[in-house]
């Protein structure tokens, strides 16, 4: 494991692994801890330092991040980054209660503030994997004095992907082409006429279904749109769902797109390069190395006869579960609390067998459930006393795993 050292006005230097000399300089004062997880500390009596050529490799990606640091030695951080991809879920809850609340108030009440838009408008759903991507770059280079960076982009073409014949014209005159709007152009294709009963009910009300929701990456392209009569549809919703098959979405593609553009714009200042995943999967498989984000990254960054790391990094972005809607009984779920004996959800923590965990659900009697961020359960139920507090919740939660591998 190595310590990564920051100089007294933070500039990083170069990583080390004199864990003697990191404890006498904690203990006595002349360096404390910044970061728990990658284990960072700051020189509190030193200018500057020595530093190497450190290249560094992003994999982007629309819900995972892969990051690697190799020097001409050995590969010196390794990483995988989930992005938060609940985002369009709680907003569409969020939604439902705001609008239940508004229908049980007899008043309507003026508007205490405007926060609802920002400058670029981009959706939160895709605004949070832009901070959140931007922000692990940061952290990487606030850890380690990195001398070129080197990013894989690409560029995805969703109407080609949707329909891999359209060439020319076609991009403008799509299938909705003639039409008022998409409505109308589903019913027409689907000869006014639902496609669960084929008009056997004789419902002659028709409405048009989604296929696939938006809170679970659908849209309203045609091909994510049905003709349903009313009955099957209401049926549908009622606990009898129809067996309909949904398209594979583009959100992801679409997603990556927009990414791509806001990190090359935000890291216009570094020394950077770019590459693409051909290159980078034709230089894994000459290595032999498994498909991963990890794997990716370390072949981005240049890597080849390097050492690999021993230890790989696995971080979340979490929300931090901290706000209060209202005051009073209402305002928390039942059977969910903030906190407990001192401890919330998020918090890291140290199992009595020396294991390190996070807190995943609390309760007031004081026993929790104490889960690691790829899933495994540590204790359903283990009492307050005997956990040692670590870390408070973070967004970004990150550990430290020996030889780790995404599951199949």
């Amino acid at each position: 494991m190595l310590v990564y050292v920051q100089d007294q006005d933070g500039k990083p230097l170069m990583p080390t692994r004199r864990y003697g000399a990191v404890r006498r300089w904690l203990k006595s004062g002349r360096a404390k801890v910044v970061r728990r997880e990658p284990f960072t500390i700051r020189l509190l009596n030193r200018h500057g330092g020595y530093t190497q050529p450190l290249e560094a490799g992003v994999d982007l990606g629309s819900a995972h991040v892969g990051v690697s640091v190799v020097s001409e030695q050995e590969a010196v951080l390794a990483g995988e980054f989930r992005l938060r991809t609940d985002v369009s879920k709680l907003l569409t809850q969020r939604r439902q209660f705001r609008r239940a609340r508004r229908g049980r108030k007899t008043r309507y009440r003026q508007p205490r503030f405007l926060n609802r838009k920002h400058k670029d408008e981009l959706p939160p759903s895709l605004r949070v994997k832009v901070d959140e991507t931007i922000k692990l770059i940061r952290l990487v280079d606030s850890i380690l004095p990195i001398t070129h960076w080197t990013f894989e982009i690409g560029s995805f073409d969703p109407h080609k992907l949707a329909d891999p014949d359209v060439e020319g014209t076609g991009y403008q005159e799509g299938d909705q082409y003639g039409f008022w709007n998409v409505r109308e152009y589903v019913l027409w294709r689907d000869r006014h006429t639902c496609q669960a009963c084929k008009g056997k009910l004789g419902d002659p009300i028709l409405t048009v279904h989604h296929l696939r929701q938006r809170k679970e990456g659908g849209s309203d392209r045609p091909a994510n749109l049905v003709t349903l009569c009313e009955t099957c549809h209401k049926a549908h919703h009622a606990g009898q769902p129809l067996k309909l098959e949904a398209p594979p979405t583009l959100r992801d593609a679409t997603h990556f797109n927009v990414i791509k553009a806001y990190v090359m714009r935000v890291t216009v200042h570094l020394n950077r390069s770019i590459t693409f995943g051909y290159i980078t999967k034709a230089r894994r498989v000459a290595q032999g190395l498994p498909k991963s984000h990890v794997n990716d990254a370390f072949v981005i960054a240049g890597g080849q006869e390097q050492a690999r790391s021993h230890y790989v990094y696995l971080g979340g972005f979490y929300r931090r579960q901290n706000r209060k809607v209202t005051k009073g009984a209402r305002s928390h779920i039942r059977n969910t609390i903030p906190q407990a004996f001192g401890f919330r959800r998020g918090d890291r923590v140290r199992m009595p067998d020396g294991r390190q965990g996070f807190i995943y659900g609390l309760r007031t009697s004081g026993y929790f459930d104490v889960r690691q961020l790829a899933g495994e359960v540590l204790s359903h139920s283990v009492s307050w006393k005997k956990l040692m507090p670590l870390e408070k919740a973070r967004t970004l939660r990150i550990e430290r795993r020996r030889g780790w591998k995404r599951p199949a």
